[in-house]
């Protein structure tokens, strides 16, 4: 199946071929017809289905259909981080290249200023953390009067990082008369809930369930004392120095601490987490996806939205307490067809953790000796 035969229109179609995507993901074979036919919605599914694509493209394809006369926006986007709203603001722009549509991207952690002119100006999407939406709103910068359709995306992170409240409050000022499309990779019930209260009969689409782990990623664990973590990494990024890996850490100071350390054993890497800046996060971002520093230091928050076609691996340095996230960290690799790898390290006090991670995705990781 081809993009046009689940209704694109020419102009995305040229984008589509120019971005180099083959033929559309399950998601958005499902997606994207439920959605140009005014359908709300629920998506399960997890990073890497190609979940934007399957939102963005129908989304941009409608308001293409009828210009924005009043410069009011017309669709809204809420995210939980600014690395995911800045990666969507991307994708959006990338997708509608040949469209004459505008968008901003708006969050917390620089200035307001460039995003009050824009919004001045007049864009056709917004695409927000809700924290810094909530600011302009309380200001009178931003009117969603005119708001058509309402994505929720990476809505069970939302509730979990405390958004819950702004959510409601933004849903108060947005039109009752509008499409609903909510996105999650878990729907425990608090995200039941919600969908409940705000969405009309939607369609339920549900694409690789969080349990499942790509065949294309190669899973292996070490046992090793926590405090031997450290020369064991070292060790395993100086044998493969050009393979760029993603390294994901429990703590924020833990990681500032694991990167020092790296440095001091000759190996480079960049730190990203909630307590730098934005504009160091970015940074840091760019760095590794231009391949100008390959190891990364990531907290789970903020590596939500990083997004690397052909990153090669991943290391836990240390295992998450939530099974769920295990898949999540190394569904980061073995993206778009490409083979990756995900290493574990696994100390003693862990493998109760390991012990749940294995029996959420149905096998036992093999162990490397």
């Amino acid at each position: 199946m081809e993009f046009k035969e689940i209704g694109v229109i020419a102009p995305i179609l040229s984008a589509i071929q120019d971005l180099k995507y083959t033929n559309p993901t399950e998601i958005q074979k499902q997606t994207i017809p439920a959605i140009l036919n005014g359908r709300d919605l629920i998506g399960c599914a997890q990073t890497g289905t190609g979940k934007t694509g399957a939102f963005a493209i129908p989304l941009l394809q409608r308001m293409a259909s009828k210009p924005n006369a009043k410069r009011v926006p017309r669709t809204l986007i809420l995210v939980p981080t600014r690395e995911l709203a800045i990666q969507i603001d991307q994708n959006m722009a990338a997708l509608g290249m040949y469209l004459k549509l505008s968008q901003l991207v708006i969050y917390g952690g620089v200035s307001q200023n460039k995003q009050v002119d824009a919004l001045r100006k007049g864009v056709d999407t917004i695409v927000a953390t809700p924290g810094r939406l909530m600011d302009l709103l309380g200001q009178g910068h931003v009117n969603l009067n005119s708001i058509e359709a309402l994505v929720l995306d990476e809505a069970d992170n939302m509730l979990d990082m405390g958004f819950i409240h702004d959510i409601k409050r933004i849903l108060k000022v947005v039109p009752k008369n509008r499409q609903t499309l909510l996105f999650s990779a878990t729907m425990p019930t608090a995200i039941r809930k919600l969908a409940g209260e705000i969405m009309k009969s939607p369609v339920e689409i549900s694409v690789s369930p969080v349990s499942s782990t790509a065949e294309i990623i190669s899973q292996s664990v070490y046992f090793i004392e926590k405090k031997q973590k450290t020369a064991l990494l070292a060790k395993v990024l100086n044998e493969d120095s050009n393979v760029q890996t993603l390294v994901f850490m429990r703590t924020k100071h833990g990681a500032d601490r694991l990167s020092k350390t790296l440095g001091k054993q000759g190996v480079q890497s960049v730190c990203i987490h909630g307590n730098k800046s934005q504009n160091a996060r970015q940074n840091a971002l760019n760095s590794f996806k231009d391949g100008k520093i390959n190891v990364l230091i990531a907290t789970d928050i903020a590596a939500r939205g990083i997004d690397i076609k052909e990153l090669p691996r991943v290391i836990n340095f240390d295992l998450p307490e939530d099974s769920e996230t295990y898949v999540h960290r190394i569904g980061r690799t073995g993206r778009a067809g490409n083979a990756g790898k995900a290493l574990s390290f696994c100390s003693e006090e862990e493998k109760p953790l390991l012990n749940k991670i294995q029996k959420l995705i149905g096998f036992q990781v093999p162990v490397v000796i």
